[in-house]
């Protein structure tokens, strides 16, 4: 089969009552249309309603396509995991809340639950019960999920985990790789409690050896369900009984030159000057020309406001890596409707030249507002991290860093307003799990205020963003930075980040509020604000933790200073006693 580089599974799938009057399992499998299907992947869900409940078939439907119907419709940028255990979480709240309302056990909404979504080159599995998943590759039968139940002395399973049981839910997660010709299997109880793993590796075995057919709908695998099926009837099996099969026909892998033939489709724009005309739009002013980008000021007749255009460096042209940044940057700019974080308008229709068409922002850089107001009012710095970490927050929800914080992409309005702008390093959480043949193989950002861990070859989180924001701050009141710059080729360890007390620099500061900029500059990131609001909250109120917690250092850490000389004092002492003795 050619190589399409997009998702393709087949699926199918069979389910019956068997001996029961009433069917109580349910499952379903979506794969989605080439967007929705690169940015979430395809979907399977099986559902086994617990059969003491009067509303178990109501629970299982509800629960498969609930989940399918809110995974889809998370933000692109949440990952996987976050955007799944979102809605599983939602989805039990309301099972449970509903069980309790029917007043009894014996009508509560509960049902197992066991889902595998499929994005780039990943399996998801997400599980809670006794209903499994199989992977079948290489003739090997495995299973992916583990029975969350209590097997009494007679031989019966009690059930310790499902979807509408209990008020909190822990879900089983993990990660498995995929390759084309996989096959998840997925059972409840009524099949595989009473077909053997042999069985069914001898089934699927059978399936392998057929051709894989199209994507979508697949009659070969509702055969193969079936035949499941009717071996756990034939075996004695009295419940009701599912079986679903997925196998996967092809995925998103692509070499380097493809991957670089997909960003260079687009034409960069060559240097324009005022009075030279984009797509329509009319340069009025070139406000930038850099290495690496170039920024102009630009009118449209069918618009009364102005906007900035962005085009990348022509130097770049060749070099993906950049280009899939500067992409990523109108990615974000366009899924971000907030205030405080520059907009990037959809790009023209059809437009064969690559740039961003920008919100205008009159005003300066952060940069400049430091150049022009040296040692500003403590509570004008309160008021600008307030309005940083607002935007902060909207990238945290959203599941992204900036990775790039520094005073030269946060912008200031004529009306003092805070912007943050350039997302050309925004780390989005969920596209980290996509395969990709583009990696960063260095760290992104400005070294003056990038989190170590970045430095140190180790994967950024929230607190990475937090560190950057306390470097800000601590030059916004300091007019300097609290560390010596890395250099570059260094070998470094934790142990290189020395926290220079602001104190030295301005003595009008409060001790407290040197504290908790230290503690949000901590080089370890587990030695940090774990939120945004309590660092606020320690740069407006003094915290007496930890300032008990600096009250009781020893000395060599509260001042290494005066502990050492202390100690010469000391040996200088005994070496003159020593003398004197002998």
């Amino acid at each position: 089969m050619a190589q399409s580089h997009t998702l393709s599974i087949a699926y199918g799938g069979h389910t019956t009552a068997g001996l029961k009057e009433r069917n109580e399992d349910a499952f379903a499998a979506l794969l989605p249309a080439s967007q929705l299907r690169y940015s979430k992947g395809a979907i399977a869900a099986i559902a086994d309603g617990v059969s003491c409940s009067d509303n178990a078939r109501v629970a299982s439907q509800t629960s498969v396509g609930t989940f399918i119907q809110d995974y889809l419709s998370t933000p692109e940028s949440w990952d996987v995991k976050t955007s799944a255990s979102r809605v599983l979480a939602a989805l039990n709240s309301w099972l449970y809340s509903q069980g309790q309302a029917a007043l009894t056990r014996h009508n509560g909404f509960v049902t197992t639950f066991s889902a595998v979504i499929l994005r780039s080159t990943t399996a998801h599995v997400l599980h809670c019960g006794d209903s499994r998943v199989y992977r079948y590759r290489d003739g090997k039968l495995q299973p992916l999920t583990t029975d969350h139940n209590l097997v009494q002395g007679n031989g019966d399973a009690t059930l310790t985990r499902a979807l509408g049981m209990d008020t909190e839910l822990k879900v089983d997660y993990q990660q498995r790789s995929l390759r084309v010709d996989d096959i998840l299997l997925f059972t409840t109880d009524g099949v595989h409690g009473f077909v053997k793993p042999a069985q069914l590796a001898e089934a699927l075995a059978a399936l392998a050896l057929q051709a894989p057919g199209s994507e979508g709908g697949s009659t070969p695998l509702e055969q193969i369900a079936r035949a499941l099926i009717d071996k756990a009837l034939h075996a004695g099996s009295s419940d009701n009984l599912s079986c679903l099969l997925l196998r996967v026909l092809d995925l998103p892998v692509e070499d380097i030159n493809e991957a670089h033939s997909k960003l260079t489709q687009l034409v960069i724009p060559p240097v324009l000057a005022p009075g030279n005309r984009l797509d329509g739009y009319t340069v009025t002013k070139i406000l930038h020309n850099g290495s690496r980008s170039h920024l102009y000021l630009a009118t449209h007749p069918r618009y009364r406001q102005k906007f900035v255009l962005k085009a990348p460096s022509p130097n770049f042209a060749e070099d993906p890596q950049y280009l899939e940044g500067f992409m990523r940057e109108q990615w974000v700019g366009r899924r971000i409707d907030h205030p405080g974080i520059m907009k990037i308008h959809d790009p023209v229709p059809d437009s064969k030249f690559l740039y961003h068409i920008c919100e205008f922002i009159d005003g300066v850089t952060l940069r400049q507002w430091m150049y022009d107001n040296p040692k500003p009012d403590l509570q004008k710095v309160r008021e600008f991290a307030k309005q940083i970490a607002a935007s902060l927050r909207v990238l945290q929800r959203l599941g992204m860093l900036h990775r790039d914080l520094k005073p030269d992409n946060i912008m200031l309005t004529q009306a003092g307003e805070v912007k943050l702008i350039d997302f050309g390093t925004v780390q989005v959480s969920g596209l980290q799990d996509i395969a990709s043949p583009l990696r960063e193989d260095t760290p992104v950002g400005t070294a003056d205020y990038m989190a170590p861990e970045y430095l140190l070859g180790e994967r950024g989180a929230h607190r990475s963003d937090i560190f950057s924001f306390g470097v800000i701050i601590y030059e916004l009141l300091t007019e300097a930075l609290p560390f010596r710059t890395p250099q570059a080729g260094r070998k470094l360890d934790y142990s290189f980040w020395k926290y220079r007390s602001a104190l030295e620099l301005r003595k009008d500061l409060p001790l407290w509020m040197d504290i908790a900029m230290r503690k949000a500059c901590a080089p370890r990131p587990s030695q940090r604000y774990a939120a945004l609001s309590e660092f606020l909250h320690d740069l407006e109120v003094p915290n007496q933790h930890l300032l008990a917690a600096e009250q009781h250092k020893p000395l060599i850490e509260n001042n290494p200073v005066r502990f050492w000389q202390v100690v010469s004092a000391l040996l200088l002492m005994l070496l003159v006693l020593q003398a004197w003795l002998f």
